[in-house]
């Protein structure tokens, strides 16, 4: 193991298994882009399996300058293909202009926003093989009706087919994590368009969301000023509605829909 320490700041926790590496990266076996991101590699555990995959263009960014040292010296056929920069705040499209996989041991931090960076970036990357916090994957695994299902739960099932692989104990990580951890497989779907008015669909499933005890009568009542609610749908909770019935549900209010 390299001389990187975990900094929690960056909310780092290092995979030390190899067979749960190795097992992560199996998973890109079989898909069809063969350029691929790592995000994260902090001590190369993913990194030493995926530069051994011949088949794939390796691409990995780090924001740890002490990770990213090490990992200049333990992979140097990377060269400029090794980034030191803040995944939040680089821009995909600047470097790729094919489709693309991302994979990772996703720092438990800024896992939700990198899915939102993967949101925004949904024409480029089709598949993200990903170890994040097992309550974030139950999250975005679930399905309207169930108390956990969300905006994450919305926005990526709306775009992407969800996976979950397998769980994996705290044990396996530097330091270990209070909670476990589970690896899933975010699939592009055929959706190329909502068929909505999105920029609307995003602030009613935000909105909803935010008041999630409430009615959507209620919680979205600053945006229906004016609006019949006598549908049925408006008397349900945001949790009760699927992808579809919220596209539904944006047409509905839509003042551009007749």
């Amino acid at each position: 193991m390299s001389y990187v320490r975990p900094k929690k700041s960056l909310g780092q926790h290092f995979l030390t298994d190899l067979n749960i590496a190795q097992k992560i990266v199996d998973t890109i076996d079989g898909l069809s882009q063969k350029t691929v991101l790592e995000i994260g590699p902090g001590t190369g555990v993913l990194t030493s399996f995926l530069s051994k995959k011949e088949d794939i263009n390796l691409y990995a960014i780090e924001i740890d300058t002490e990770a990213y040292e090490y990992l200049q010296q333990a992979y140097p056929e990377l060269g400029d293909k090794l980034i030191l920069k803040n995944i939040l705040k680089f821009d995909l499209k600047e470097l790729f202009s094919e489709s693309m996989t991302i994979i990772g041991n996703f720092p438990y931090n800024i896992s939700s926003q990198i899915f939102f960076k993967v949101l925004a970036n949904r024409d480029l990357v089709l598949d993200v093989i990903c170890m994040i916090q097992k309550e974030v994957a139950d999250r975005i695994k679930a399905s309207h009706g169930n108390k956990t299902y969300g905006i994450l739960s919305v926005f990526l099932q709306a775009f992407y087919d969800i996976d979950y692989l397998f769980t994996v104990g705290p044990k396996v990580f530097n330091p270990p994590p209070k909670v476990n951890s589970a690896v899933i497989h975010l699939k592009r779907n055929n959706r190329k368009n909502l068929g909505c008015n999105e920029e609307l669909f995003f602030k009613i499933v935000k909105q909803g969301f935010n008041q999630r005890r409430k009615t959507l009568r209620n919680s979205l009542k600053s945006i229906l000023i004016n609006l019949p609610t006598d549908n049925e749908i408006f008397g349900q909770r945001p949790e009760q509605l699927s992808v579809e019935e919220f596209i539904y549900l944006t047409n509905l209010i839509d003042p551009d829909v007749k």
